[in-house]
């Protein structure tokens, strides 16, 4: 039976997240401790990735971030697919750049 691990607000946990959490007990009880929305930023910035390779890079990062105490992702400017409030001006900025690149 599959231990049930907490999700966040816009996003469930994926499956190799959920592989790499359960493989380290530490990184395991930080996330639990984390709000939904900090989990859910952690989930984004793993999933926001465009190829396999930096998203395997992500979800070890997300391992070791944890067990360092970093409650989120690092200079990640939020969750764009949260439906429960308006994107902030500074992902506004942040997505102009990344449209025109």
């Amino acid at each position: 039976m599959m231990k049930k691990i907490s999700g966040g607000t816009a996003h469930e946990l994926p499956a190799d997240l959920r592989e790499a959490l359960t493989a380290d007990s530490k990184a395991l009880a930080k996330w639990e401790s984390l709000t939904p929305l900090s989990r859910n930023e952690w989930i984004c910035w793993t999933v926001s990735v465009k190829t396999p390779e930096k998203r395997e890079e992500h979800v070890g990062r997300v391992v070791s971030e944890l067990k360092e105490g970093m409650r989120r992702p690092c200079c990640w400017y939020g969750c764009i697919h949260r439906k429960d409030k308006p994107l902030s001006p500074s992902q506004k900025f942040i997505l102009s750049k990344k449209a025109k690149g």
